[in-house]
C-alpha cells in the first residue's frame, strides 16, 4: 500500500468528510457512554471542567515569540522532569546489556533479542531489528519503537510490534522496540490507583509514565553504544501508550531528533471535561505539580520535528482534543519557521484505535524526510510475523533479581526523616519543610477569604451552609459556649465524609466539655465523589490539575477558618481537631493559618500512604514530621499507636513545644 501522494502526511485532508462524520459519531458515542451527571456530583464537574480549560487556556501564557519561548524552557523541561519523577535525574548505571539470541531472515534483515538494565535490576526486554548486512561502523539511524498496550503474554508486547522494526531494518535503520513495564516479558503493574488501591503513588508523586520515559532514556544510551548506529540520527515512535511514551522520551532527551507520536495524547478539556482519563491507565499520565496545560508536553519536543499521529474515530484520542493540540502546537513551530509544515505536522486516518498501515506508512515517510533526507512516497510489504515465543529475551526462566514488580516502591525517592538538633536548626528545617510543601504539595492551594455565608449571633445552636465559586456547598454547625466569659475556648471541627454536622460526634463530646464548637462538613460533590465507584474519575481526574480531593479539602478548612476566626463569638483561642485522615487536614490547615492556637489530632494515620492524600507529599514530610511542623504550637495526638510519633516528639522536644501523646479513649 502507498501512502497518499496529494499530501504526504496529511492523510485527514484526503477523507475530511468521513471525518466530520466521524467527528459527529465521537460526541455522541461520549454521551452515551459518560451516563447522566447529575445530582452531588454535578458541582464537582463543573469544577473539574472549569479549571480543565482555565488550565488548557493558559498555554503559552503570554509567550509571543521565540526567544522568549527559548528563555522558559530550561525552567519548563526541569518542571517536566518532576512530574514524571525523574528530577534530579537518575543515575545513569551501567546498562548491562545482553544479547540472547539472533533470527536472520531472507527478507534482508535480522532480530537480536536483548535485555538491558535501566537501573539495577529493572530489566528492559526488546529486539533489534536490523539490516542482515549491517555492519560496525556503518552509522545507520536508528529509531526507538515503544509498544503501546498489546497483552502478549510472556511473549512481551513487543511481539506484536514487529512490521515497524521490519520495515525500518529493511530500509536502512536499527530499530529497537522495547515492551512496556506492565506489558513486558516480566509483568508489572500500570493500573496501580484504581485497581490496586494503590493511591499511595499519588502521594509518592509516582507514575508509571516516569518509568516508561526513563526506559525509553536509557534505550536511546543502548543505541549509542551500538557501532552500527550513528547516535546523532536517533527518532522515536509509538502508538497509544506507545504514543504518550513517544511524547514523554521526546520532550525529556534532546537526543530524540524526530518524533511519531501515534494517538499518545490529548488536552485536559478532554481528559477531565470529557471523562476521557476513564478510557487510560496511570502509564498515560504524569502528576500535573505545576498545573500545566498538558499541550506544554509535546511543545517541549519543539523544533525537532514532530508528526502527531491519530485515527478520526478514536474514542480515547477523540479528534475534537488532537484539534486543539494541533493548532497550539503550530503556534510553537510558528517561532521557528513560517512553514510548520517542514517541522510539524498532523497525520490523522480513518477508523477507530488501532495501528493501521495507513499511519505507519505516514510515520515512514515523516522519518525518512527528518533522518535521511528522502521525502518520496513508501510502501510496507507484507513479510511473515515471527512466532511470538521466538523473540523472547528471556527464552525460559525470568531473572529473580528482577524489581519490575515493585518499582513503585523505589522509583521516586522519599524524604529522609531528619530531625533537628536545634531551634536554630529546626527553624531552618521547618522554613525548607513548608517551602517545599508549598512548591510541590500545595502550588495553588485552594481556599481564600470566606464569603458572608456564616452569621454567628446569639446563644442558640446555628447551621448553614457556605457556597463555593464551583457551585457546591460546605455544611456547618455552631454548637455555641455554656461556659460564662468572653474568652472561652472555641473548637473548630473538621468531619470525615461520614459524619454529619447536625450533632458532635461522641469522641468530640469528651475534648470540648462546654466549649463553643463550630464544626465543618465536606463539600456536598466531595462527599459524593468519595463514594464514586471505579474507574474513580474525581480521584484520577484532579492530578491531573494539579490537586487531589484531600487537597480541596484543607482548602475548605482554611477559607471555613478564616470565617470562623473573623465572626466567631468571644476571643478566646481556637483549637482545630478532626478524627483519623480528617485529623491530619486539619494539622495541614493549621499550618497554613497561624491564628489557629492549637491543634488536636484524634486517632491519625501512621503514614500518608493511607491517607490523606497529597501530591508529593512524601517526598517532602510523612504524617509524623508534618505533625513536628507545627511546633512549638500545643499539639495533643490521641492514639493507640504513640510509638509511630516519636519523630513528632523529638521535633517538640527540640522546638521547646508543649506536645501530649496520649491514648485514644
Amino acid at each position: 500500500m502507498t501512502s497518499p501522494t496529494a499530501s504526504p502526511f496529511r492523510a485527514g485532508f484526503l477523507v475530511a468528510a468521513a471525518i466530520l462524520l466521524l467527528r459527529v459519531g465521537v460526541e455522541l458515542s461520549f454521551a452515551g457512554e459518560l451516563g447522566v451527571r447529575n445530582g452531588q456530583g454535578e458541582p464537582v464537574q463543573r469544577l473539574l471542567t472549569m479549571k480543565a480549560r482555565q488550565l488548557d487556556g493558559a498555554f503559552l501564557d503570554g509567550i509571543t515569540n521565540r526567544s522568549q519561548w527559548e528563555a522558559q524552557r530550561p525552567r519548563l523541561h526541569r518542571q517536566y522532569l518532576e512530574m514524571l519523577g525523574l528530577w534530579p535525574l537518575p543515575d545513569r548505571t551501567p546498562l548491562n546489556a545482553q544479547v540472547t539470541g539472533v533470527l536472520e531472515r531472507n527478507e534482508g534483515f535480522r532480530v537480536e533479542k536483548l535485555h538491558f538494565q535501566s537501573r539495577p535490576h529493572l530489566y528492559v526486554t526488546g529486539n533489534l531489528y536490523l539490516p542482515r548486512d549491517a555492519t560496525a561502523g556503518a552509522k545507520l539511524p536508528a529509531v526507538l519503537y515503544v509498544c503501546g498496550h498489546a497483552g502478549r503474554g510472556r511473549d512481551g508486547g513487543k511481539t506484536a510490534f514487529q512490521q515497524h522494526g521490519m520495515w525500518f531494518a529493511t530500509h536502512g535503520y536499527v530499530c529497537l522496540i522495547i515492551d512496556t513495564l506492565q506489558l513486558g516479558e516480566i509483568p508489572a503493574i500500570h493500573h496501580g490507583t484504581y485497581r490496586e488501591n494503590r493511591w499511595w503513588w499519588q502521594a509518592r508523586g509516582y507514575t508509571p509514565a516516569g518509568v516508561e520515559c526513563w526506559n525509553g532514556i536509557r534505550a536511546l544510551d543502548y543505541l549509542q553504544t551500538r557501532p552500527e548506529v550513528d547516535g546523532s540520527r536517533l527518532a522515536v515512535t509509538g502508538i497509544s501508550g506507545g504514543g504518550a511514551a513517544s511524547f514523554w522520551i521526546a520532550a525529556a532527551d534532546d537526543r530524540v531528533k524526530v518524533a511519531v507520536p501515534v494517538s499518545g495524547m490529548s488536552d485536559l478539556e478532554d481528559y477531565v471535561g470529557d471523562h476521557v482519563v476513564n478510557g487510560h491507565c496511570d502509564c498515560m499520565f504524569l502528576i500535573n505539580t505545576f498545573q500545566w496545560p498538558w499541550t506544554q508536553i509535546a511543545a517541549l519536543v519543539a523544533p525537532r520535528p514532530l508528526l502527531f499521529g491519530n485515527s478520526g474515530h478514536d474514542n480515547i484520542f477523540p479528534m475534537t482534543g488532537n484539534d486543539r493540540i494541533r493548532a497550539r502546537l503550530e503556534t510553537v513551530y510558528g517561532f521557528y519557521t513560517n512553514r510548520t509544515s517542514h517541522l510539524f505536522d498532523v497525520a490523522v486516518a480513518p477508523g477507530g484505535h488501532e495501528d493501521k498501515p495507513e499511519l505507519r506508512l505516514m510515520a515512514y515517510r515523516w522519518i525518512n524526510s527528518h533522518l535521511k533526507g528522502e521525502d518520496l512516497p513508501v510502501t510496507e510489504p507484507d513479510l511473515p510475523k515471527f512466532e511470538g515465543a521466538a523473540l523472547r529475551a528471556f527464552p525460559n526462566e525470568l531473572p529473580q533479581d528482577e524489581i519490575n514488580t515493585k518499582i513503585d516502591e523505589s522509583f521516586v525517592p522519599v524524604a529522609v526523616a531528619q530531625i533537628p538538633e536545634s531551634r536554630d536548626q529546626f527553624a531552618r528545617w521547618r522554613g525548607a519543610k513548608m517551602a517545599e510543601l508549598r512548591r510541590i504539595v500545595f502550588p495553588a492551594l485552594p481556599g481564600g477569604k470566606s464569603g458572608g455565608g456564616i452569621k454567628l449571633t446569639g446563644r442558640q445552636p446555628q447551621s448553614g451552609i457556605e457556597r463555593l465559586d464551583s457551585g457546591d456547598v460546605l455544611r456547618w454547625k455552631f454548637f455555641p459556649s455554656e461556659r460564662t466569659g468572653s474568652r472561652s475556648t472555641q473548637w473548630l471541627v473538621v468531619l470525615d465524609e461520614k459524619e454529619l454536622p447536625d450533632t458532635k460526634p461522641a469522641w468530640l463530646e469528651k475534648l470540648s466539655g462546654g466549649d463553643s464548637v463550630f464544626q465543618i462538613a465536606s463539600r456536598a460533590g466531595i462527599s459524593a465523589a468519595l463514594q464514586e465507584p471505579p474507574p474513580f474519575y474525581v480521584h484520577r481526574a484532579l492530578p491531573l490539575l494539579g490537586a487531589t480531593i484531600d487537597t480541596l479539602r484543607v482548602g475548605d478548612v482554611l477559607k471555613m477558618a478564616d470565617a470562623f476566626i473573623a465572626r466567631h463569638p468571644g476571643g478566646g483561642p481556637i483549637k482545630i481537631t478532626g478524627r483519623g485522615a480528617a485529623g491530619v487536614i486539619a494539622a495541614y490547615a493549621a499550618l497554613f493559618e497561624p491564628r489557629l492556637s492549637e491543634v488536636v489530632v484524634v486517632d491519625p494515620p501512621t503514614s500518608h500512604r493511607t491517607g490523606p492524600i497529597f501530591l508529593n507529599v512524601l517526598r517532602v514530610v510523612d504524617v509524623p514530621q508534618a505533625l513536628g511542623l507545627l511546633a512549638p504550637r500545643p499539639l495533643t495526638i490521641l492514639t493507640a499507636q504513640s510509638e509511630a510519633f516519636g519523630d513528632t516528639s523529638a521535633i517538640y522536644r527540640v522546638a521547646g513545644g508543649e506536645i501530649q501523646l496520649r491514648p485514644l479513649r
